[in-house]
């Protein structure tokens, strides 16, 4: 992805994930037990477009602890309030990334999402080009991006939730994300099943 003097400035660097994902306020489809003849039934409320927005990053160095860092957002449907995380929001996050890594580089790898190419974004990219590089990866392939594991075990562990507000999904989506990031080795499960395994130092 990146050669030549590139590739000597860059020896040291974090690779970072990045994907985001949103959890509504409909009821994921999980198994679940009850009586023989006795068919479990969970209450909706069947209204209300919020979601709780979610933004992550894994950050991966060989020889270096696998971690999880997030931010949650909601989003409540409101008139002109927008769907996704904003630029800036992007900007801070790498920026955290950077501080807890005692400012080491980073290469950012993530999708094409419209946000990625807001202006703001862009000018913050070039403005850092010395210890910032971004890899786009192609269209449709989440299979590359072992964030999108961390979004799949969240919603199979939200399963069967019948969230009424945006106010009862946001606490437990939190509390998830944390286990998660308390949990080295299932990060790096993620990592393996994308097929990017990490070579010891």
């Amino acid at each position: 992805m990146v050669t030549g003097k590139r590739t000597v400035q860059l020896l040291g660097a974090w690779i970072v994930f990045e994907d985001e994902a949103g959890q509504d306020l409909k009821p994921g489809k999980g198994r679940t037990g009850s009586r023989r003849g006795r068919t479990p039934l969970v209450r909706v409320t069947g209204k209300g477009s919020g979601r709780v927005l979610m933004a992550g990053m894994i950050r991966v160095r060989p020889g270096r602890e696998t971690r999880l860092i997030y931010r949650t957002q909601p989003y409540r449907g409101r008139t002109g309030e927008k769907k996704g995380f904003r630029a800036r929001a992007f900007v801070d996050l790498l920026t955290s990334v950077r501080r807890q890594l005692g400012d080491a580089p980073l290469i950012a790898v993530g999708d094409n999402a419209n946000t990625h190419h807001a202006k703001p974004l862009r000018k913050f990219c070039d403005r850092n080009s010395d210890w910032l590089t971004i890899v786009k990866l192609p269209p449709y392939a989440p299979d590359l991006n072992p964030v999108e594991g961390v979004w799949a075990h969240l919603k199979k562990s939200l399963a069967n939730l019948a969230p009424r507000t945006i106010h009862d999904p946001t606490p437990l989506v939190k509390n998830r994300l944390r286990d998660i990031q308390r949990r080295p080795e299932v990060l790096n499960g993620f990592i393996a099943g994308n097929g990017l395994a990490q070579e010891p130092t």
